[in-house]
């Protein structure tokens, strides 16, 4: 049988190069969420002043109502990064998944 349609490869966004699961409950899917995310980050000024890069990786649950909850920084690089990265998780709106989902999003600093 003879597939119509592909799925979308990973995004330049996606840091690890892999689908991030909870993407599929945002508007637009993964590519939308790294553009969301790209489009508010402000990289912080000490970060900026120390040539800080790398990633931060933050946890969460994506509740069944479609609101965040749990949310914690699993990665820190410092500099700042890791207040920046909780805020923009918190900017994320999802659609509601069927089920509670415990996930981590990492989010990529670069100069």
């Amino acid at each position: 049988m003879a597939q119509t349609a592909s799925p979308a490869p990973a995004t330049e966004a996606a840091p690890s190069g892999k689908t991030i699961p909870v993407a599929e409950y945002y508007e637009g899917g993964q590519e939308a969420m790294y553009a969301f995310i790209k489009q508010e980050l402000k990289y912080p000024v000490m970060a900026r002043r120390n040539r800080i890069q790398g990633q931060c990786i933050v946890s969460f649950t994506l509740n069944t109502d479609g609101t965040l909850s749990g949310i914690k920084l699993v990665k820190q690089i410092g500099g700042g990064c890791g207040d920046e990265a909780l805020r923009l998780v918190r900017l994320l709106k999802f659609n509601k998944p069927d089920y509670a989902v415990l996930t981590s999003l990492p989010i990529t600093f670069k100069l």
